[in-house]
């Protein structure tokens, strides 16, 4: 049992018998005769193999463990792909929905560009003695300015913004 346990340990952590005897100072043919099991390592030992195999004492000296098989490692790759797969639909529906953002983004910019040339700024025509229609009219100006403005600058933001998402 122990003999197994030492192989199988070693092999799972992907050691080589030289390896692991340089871990606890031994030779490579100390490290064979345990796994033969023509000899025992002592107490000393037995803590300086857990330590360089990260596993406890008792699971040296217990029932043998079960190697890792080949079926093991086709399901383990198997859950894998089924990951893969997840965070590739993931990322598809990512950017499926930045593309539909960034879309409505450009429609909304030239659904606003088109209300404005439509009501061809209605408030130059207000009569401004009143302080508050003043005041309200600057304002519509204002946004109306700022919005002629940095519309184009986010309109081709966007359209950059859907070519590079598309590669």
């Amino acid at each position: 049992m122990l003999s197994e346990n030492i192989r199988t340990a070693r092999r799972s952590k992907g050691l080589s018998q030289e390896e692991l005897a340089v871990k606890v100072h031994v030779v490579r043919q100390t490290i064979s005769k345990w796994e033969k099991g023509l000899s025992v390592p002592d107490a000393d030992m037995l803590i300086l193999l857990s330590e360089a195999l990260d596993m406890p004492v008792s699971s040296l000296l217990g029932p043998a463990a079960p190697e890792t098989r080949a079926d093991d490692l086709r399901a383990i790759a198997e859950k894998l792909e089924v990951v893969n797969l997840q965070l590739a639909k993931r990322e598809a529906l990512r950017r499926k929905a930045l593309c539909g953002l960034l879309v409505a983004l450009c429609v909304l910019v030239a659904a606003i560009f088109a209300v404005l040339f439509a009501l061809d700024s209605p408030y130059l025509a207000w009569d401004y003695s009143d302080p508050e229609t003043a005041v309200a009219g600057v304002a519509l100006h204002a946004l109306e300015w700022l919005f002629v403005r940095l519309a184009p600058i986010v309109l081709l933001a966007s359209a950059l913004g859907l070519v590079l998402v598309r590669r």
